[in-house]
């Protein structure tokens, strides 16, 4: 691991964590460290989550570690069983056994023999060398494999949603706003929030959905594979702005041959616009007269950066400044990966125009901590009744920060 001026990015094992983290009905092991989840508990509890998995560490030793022994978990395992009574267990891997080389599913099988009617069930990704957005991606497609079932469908339509992790700026509140429009405007309710609003259960009933409903790049595996197996078609998009997010609702329509109810969509459509229009105006004045202060530059997840900066400049005429993804293995050409010391040049050398990026970023350029759209937070936050920044309210929202964000004014 690197040194880093700020907080270093997410990790793999993170990533796993904050995945898993939030699923109820099971507990968590991670074997690794004493501290290591102590910390994640603060980090996963100002990230909004609350009643998900139940958290455990094995705390290792040196004799542990320098000879391999297991019994540790063995222990753990037994105690974690017994005091919960859970049927599920998931099992993290710290960088300590990585670098050893404890093969952990190996392990895992053993202790399958010794509790049958466990789910016992092993995670990668705990090494130095796995990014955070990997460690999410292959959680995902690792849940999808070991506990959805083949199920029925129902005769009333539902759906997935696949990638609302922990790890997103306000990912609770864009969930929230996509089940809304979901029961509006098709009435669909979800069968599985995968992750961020689920339980085991939910998981082992995704293929009883007519569709999933991917929201980040990084749960496309996942959705591939049910799809490969249950059938399930899948549709790719992170909804930003009017004109997407209706766009969205009538493709799942079209893919789920369901009617759209056009008073639902023609009134969000309306109460958004008036909302906004009058907004507009000052925008197109700010681009013809001072395009230096009209620039939309942008950091965090490749996703979301794309959403947000294309509907600023289909729909308010903004102009594209400096965009950046965080993510170093989910990237394009769009939107370019930068590393610490680029994105920091970025900010500090940021002077007019709107900067919407991370908290800890924001706080280094002396900008407003309203315009926060991804994690590091240097705020704990009730995230539940923050507003989204997807959807029809979304886009509000946007609009709103745009507004009250002085364009001109330099650090």
């Amino acid at each position: 691991m690197g040194l880093y001026q700020c907080r270093p990015p997410m990790s793999g094992r993170m990533g796993t964590l904050w995945t898993l983290a939030s699923i109820r009905d099971a507990a968590l092991i991670e074997y690794g460290c004493m501290g290591h989840m102590m910390y994640g508990r603060v980090f996963l509890n100002r990230a909004g989550v609350t009643g998900g998995c139940k958290l455990y560490s094995t705390h290792l030793n040196e004799t542990d570690i320098s000879l391999g022994n297991l019994q540790r978990l063995n222990r753990t395992v037994k105690h974690v069983i017994e005091k919960d009574q859970v049927k599920t267990v998931f099992l993290l891997p710290s960088s300590v056994p990585n670098i050893t080389g404890i093969d952990l599913e190996a392990a895992c099988e053993e202790l399958r023999l010794q509790y049958p009617g466990i789910n016992l069930i092993a995670f990668g990704a705990g090494g130095f060398d796995v990014y955070g957005s990997r460690g999410v991606e292959a959680a995902l497609l690792h849940l999808a494999k070991n506990i959805s079932k083949p199920c029925e469908m129902d005769k009333k339509p539902h759906f997935n949603l696949i990638g609302s992790c922990a790890d997103l700026f306000r990912f609770q509140a864009d969930k929230a706003e996509l089940v809304r429009i979901l029961k509006g405007a098709l009435n669909m309710d979800p069968i599985c929030i995968m992750t961020s609003d689920t339980t085991v259960d939910e998981i082992q009933k995704m293929s009883g959905a007519q569709i999933n409903l991917v929201i980040r790049a990084e749960g496309e595996s996942a959705a591939k594979y049910l799809q490969n197996t249950h059938g399930t078609p899948y549709l790719l998009g992170r909804p930003y702005g009017i004109k997407e997010v209706t766009k969205w609702v009538e493709r799942i329509a079209e893919i789920c041959k369901l009617q759209v109810n056009q008073a639902f969509v023609r009134e969000e459509e309306s109460k958004t616009r008036e909302q906004i229009e009058p907004s507009r105006q000052i925008f197109q004045h700010i681009t013809h007269m001072h395009p230096e202060c009209a620039k939309l530059s942008l950091g965090g997840h490749p996703d979301v950066v794309k959403g947000i900066l294309s509907f600023g400049m289909d729909e308010f005429s903004f102009l594209k400044g400096e965009c950046w993804s965080t993510l170093p293995n989910v990237t394009d050409c769009e939107i370019p990966y930068y590393s610490e010391e680029k994105w920091m040049e970025a900010v500090k050398n940021h002077k007019k125009g709107y900067l919407m990026t991370s908290g800890e970023a924001l706080a280094l350029a002396g900008r407003s901590l309203d315009m926060q759209i991804a994690n590091p937070d240097v705020k704990w936050r009730i995230h539940p009744y923050d507003p989204p920044l997807v959807g029809y309210r979304g886009a509000a929202q946007l609009v709103n920060l745009w507004l009250n964000e002085d364009p001109e004014k330099e650090k």
